[in-house]
């Protein structure tokens, strides 16, 4: 194997931080040869480990790990805007070649993903080497490593060119005499091609599912961080999307909506078969709203036992929304953070499926065009919308928590006796239906069998099937050997009809406080002994089933506080440019955080780098631009064949939201389609980029809007919209990120060629 060196574009010296030197020939002076490494497993498994974790933790890490992405696009607008900081610098224009905003603190991209691709360049060509690699591996493990060493690279590839465009495409270790002068950035086109041929070939490797070594579709949860297969399409996913789309693509390029279509497509479809599934467990209503918010809250299990739409998810960042991203009422909270735009919230439809807001009259965004079919009440802005928004944002009056606790119930299961009038029992497994032959229809319950709890709430429930309503129904409360003298709940109290189970629920509460039933002794005897007389209605020829007859007792949990945005309340929407602790647009952000998180409970979601979600929409648009919105795409690896509006239909019905109707012209499904996806993707990553490829980051990036409200006197709110401070940073230069002023330099000395992007 040749002599080969690192020292390119940033990459730096020293290997890996194992101090390893590609000179193969240099002397034993306690640092570590490549030969040193491959010739062991566990060496050799280290140095793939180390490529692996060049994916970086994504989440708040800018702005020295505390403000996400979000905040430099028009989904948010950040506290941090008034103090010195990345946030500040981006609002104000202070962007250039030598300070980018974006790639201070935490990684610089450029030098990052070079760094991460010499190492997967390093491991592959040795590997591969029988004079270095002389371990003798076993194959399927090491043609595993190989794959996702390649999807690993094809990854840092793609994550250069959507923030650079094309870039030197470096698929070997650098010899030691490499002429430098023959360098020069491939395009975005060829950069994708590249990507697309490293995940074919790694997909191309024996599946080896079942075993635990080799590239496959199903890891264990021991092994969080590493590439799935699912990877490698998600990749090929972004990466035809991206190439298809406006920025890279004017017309005369090979990556056509079509062939983005196809690829997109067969990237879904291998997932599917492989048991990918949009997240949509039924979740309580304690501890979250709705499955799409507690997707977003627990964390993925790699094996994909319970989270089966979660591709790849960053390993160990949670997001920390409480702490950055909080609201002034949460213990710990450091700052607002990321202060969602009225223009998000204004996404996000009604619940009926209509577009609240279908644009704005004047170019300041304060006179908005209401929607009439969709039933927003622009007096009430927050009620019936989608369930999105509701995990998502907090605004005004919305809980912080959803339960100061989980409600704890003491049940007293009861079952009918034998002692009835005027009904016949019939018994089917724990069901029993009533059925009355006369008038004045009742039938005796078992006692409690102990004194009822001094709870809050103390209820007889049931559930019930019935095809006829009554309104004459009454308890009795009972002590062993009868009735109590006039001791009856009272006539009227109804059970309305009910084709399916439904919960019937009366308070014993006037009993309790007039004849002590069930807490005190009566007659000398003791609570435990009280049961019911059920008065089933006053005549013959109704008929009920039920099932569960109990007594509940329990205290519900006081109300949670409510997130206050209105001037004066406990979350206030603030101008005060040095107070971060507060919003700048009436809102504050929601998804990725559990209401439990605080300075003790650090429950927050981690962000997701794939997700079946995304590959459904990904397919969507491409479909959509490359044949219309209803036209079926055939599956080329099984699967039924599916429409773009058909893909956006599944992501929505996942959401709880109506599907979009059918025959919509490509420019309405290109517009809702656009909104589902900015809907769907909140704070994910993906608007500021999408703003980018679409080339419509002139019209959406000047500034956002928020809410300024004010309580009234008779408790009412007024609710007026504001713009905030405009931006420079929606200028076309700014559809591509800067390369560092100094690699410049230094590949126009090697090349005599300028490398910096338009604008810089």
């Amino acid at each position: 194997m040749k002599k080969i060196i690192f020292n390119i574009l940033g990459f730096g010296a020293l290997l890996c931080g194992l101090g390893a030197c590609a000179n193969l020939d240099m002397p034993s002076d306690g640092r570590v040869t490549l030969n040193d490494i491959f010739n062991t497993y566990h060496r050799t498994r280290n140095y793939y480990n180390s490529c692996i974790a060049a994916i970086p933790q994504v989440g708040f890490t800018y702005q020295n790990q505390t403000t996400p992405l979000a905040s430099f696009c028009d989904e948010a607008h950040d506290a941090s805007d008034g103090v010195s900081g990345a946030v500040f610098d981006w609002y104000t224009g202070i962007t250039s070649s030598t300070h980018n905003p974006l790639t201070e603190g935490y990684q610089d991209p450029w030098n990052h993903y070079f760094q991460a691709i010499r190492r997967c360049n390093t491991f592959l060509a040795c590997i591969t080497d029988p004079e270095v690699a002389t371990y003798d591996f076993n194959e399927t493990e090491k043609n595993g490593w190989i794959a996702e060493i390649r999807v690993a690279r094809a990854y840092f590839y793609l994550q250069l060119i959507r923030r650079y465009g094309g870039v030197p495409l470096i698929d070997s270790p650098y010899e030691v005499d490499h002429d430098f002068t023959g360098d020069q950035r491939a395009s975005f086109e060829d950069v994708a091609d590249f990507i697309l041929a490293e995940c074919d070939a790694a997909l191309a490797t024996p599946e080896n599912e079942g075993q635990a070594i080799g590239f496959r579709w199903s890891i264990d949860d021991t092994e969080r961080g590493k590439i799935p297969r699912g990877f490698a399409c998600a990749v090929k996913s972004q990466t035809a999307l991206y190439a298809a789309s406006p920025l890279w693509n004017t017309g005369s390029g090979k990556y056509t909506w079509e062939r983005a279509a196809a690829i997109t497509r067969e990237a879904l479809d291998r997932c599917l078969a492989h048991g990918y599934r949009l997240y949509d467990t039924p979740v309580a209503e304690d501890v979250a709203q709705n499955p799409y918010a507690y997707y977003f809250i627990q964390r993925s299990d790699p094996s994909r036992s319970a989270d089966r739409e979660t591709i790849f998810e960053t390993t160990t960042w949670r997001t920390n929304v409480w702490r950055n991203a909080g609201t002034p009422i949460t213990e710990g909270m450091a700052k607002a953070g990321p202060c969602p735009s009225q223009e998000l919230v204004d996404s996000y439809e009604m619940a009926n499926g209509e577009p609240a807001i279908l644009g704005y009259s004047d170019a300041d965004h304060l006179q908005p065009l209401i929607n009439p079919a969709s039933g927003y009440d622009p007096d009430h802005p927050y009620v019936n919308r989608d369930p999105r928004f509701y995990a998502s944002v907090y605004y005004n009056e919305s809980p912080r928590s959803l339960t100061s606790g989980r409600i704890e119930k003491t049940i007293y299961p009861l079952a009918f006796t034998s002692t009835i009038n005027n009904i016949t029992v019939t018994q089917n497994g724990d069901e029993v239906t009533l059925e009355t032959t006369g008038g004045d229809p009742w039938i005796f319950t078992t006692t409690l069998g102990k004194p009822l709890t001094s709870d809050a709430r103390r209820v007889v429930t049931f559930e019930y099937k019935s095809a006829t309503s009554i309104g004459d129904s009454e308890f009795f409360y009972c002590v062993s050997g009868g009735p109590q003298g006039g001791v009856e709940s009272g006539a009227n109290i109804p059970i309305p009809a009910a084709s399916e189970w439904t919960r019937f629920e009366f308070d014993l509460e006037d009993g309790i406080s007039r004849f002590g039933f069930g807490v005190n002794n009566d007659g000398g005897r003791s609570p435990e002994e009280h049961f019911f007389r059920f008065d089933v209605t006053g005549n013959a020829g109704y008929t009920i089933t039920l099932r569960n007859f109990q007594v509940e007792c329990y205290t519900p949990p006081s109300p949670p506080t409510p997130v206050e945005t209105y001037i004066g309340g406990n979350c206030e929407l603030s101008d005060r440019l040095t107070d971060v602790r507060y919003t700048r647009t009436g809102y504050y952000m929601r998804k990725f955080n559990n209401y439990r998180s605080n300075a003790n409970v650090d429950a927050d979601g981690l962000m997701k780098i794939f997700r079946l979600g995304e590959l459904y929409l990904n397919f969507a648009e491409a479909a959509a631009q490359a044949s219309g919105p209803d036209a079926p795409v055939s599956s080329t690896v099984g699967g039924a064949a599916m429409s773009a509006c058909e893909a956006v239909n599944a992501v929505r019905a996942r959401a709880g939201m109506p599907p979009l109707p059918a025959g919509l012209s490509k420019e309405a499904f290109e517009k809702r389609y656009r909104n589902e996806r900015r809907v769907e993707l909140a704070f994910e990553e993906h608007r500021f980029f999408d703003v980018r490829r679409w080339k419509i980051l002139h019209e959406t990036d000047g500034f956002v809007t928020g809410m300024r409200i004010t309580k009234n006197e008779d408790g009412n709110y007024t609710y007026t919209r504001i713009k905030l401070a405009t931006r420079p940073t929606n200028a076309d230069r700014y559809l591509l990120y800067p390369i560092r002023q100094d690699e410049v330099s230094k590949m126009n000395a090697f090349t005599g060629l300028n490398w910096q992007n338009s604008g810089w």
